[in-house]
């Protein structure tokens, strides 16, 4: 996409691959075989969840229709990212990273999690090293006051990109096991080491939850 972004050819060009994305995505999703197990959080919102990068297209799948906001970052492939979220039934996508706009991110999250909307976090994002929980999801379920999900998800049989983050798509006819794991509570009071330690578990719960359903395919 080499057209400048503020252009109506780049916005029609977006827009056409998001709705082309969205539909191929929609498609693929109808044939797999899900299993969902955990006690379902979306009984009680708001909170955040938390799943590793590469597990983005196929929980795009999952929690389609539901309004979720997921940050993404100020680029265009962010663009492309946050038009095929919103044509999933995704809410429009807070904007930034840890590079840029880190502070104002934030605080965008804060402030929709504090007016009850679900947000959901790829806390290795957006250019990883995958596998390495960033501080900003803890943060933010910290100053939310909300709980901090982990999120595990493996499918199989499917294809893994070589992106970075070994982005998962899952083929048709696969299985795709999503499991919800026990939630983090951070307290308001939280700092310092005591975040760090949040951090941690969180990035060992998300490894151990991966490490399991990929092993149960």
């Amino acid at each position: 996409m080499g057209r400048s972004r503020d252009t109506w050819q780049y916005r029609i060009q977006v827009r056409l691959l998001a709705w082309l994305a969205a539909g191929f995505l929609r498609l693929l999703g109808a044939t797999w075989r899900v299993r969902t197990t955990g006690d379902s959080p979306f009984v009680d919102p708001p909170f955040v969840a938390a799943i590793w990068h590469r597990g983005l297209l196929a929980a795009a799948i999952l929690w389609k229709g539901r309004g979720i906001a997921v940050p993404v970052s100020r680029s265009r492939d962010g663009d492309q990212i946050d038009a095929v979220m919103q044509r999933l039934g995704f809410a429009a996508s807070p904007r930034g990273s840890t590079s840029r706009g880190a502070t104002s991110l934030l605080r965008e999250m804060i402030r929709r999690v504090r007016s009850g909307q679900i947000v959901a976090m790829l806390p290795d994002g957006p250019r990883g090293p995958a596998g390495q929980a960033k501080p900003g999801v803890v943060a933010l379920a910290r100053a939310g006051g909300v709980r901090l999900v982990p999120v595990g998800l493996a499918a199989g049989p499917a294809i893994r990109f070589g992106s970075w983050d070994s982005a998962l798509l899952p083929l048709p006819f696969a299985r795709v096991h999503c499991h919800y794991g026990e939630p983090l509570i951070v307290p308001k009071g939280a700092k310092g080491e005591e975040l760090e330690r949040f951090r941690l578990t969180l990035e060992r719960e998300l490894d151990r939850l991966n490490r399991e359903l990929e092993a149960g395919l």
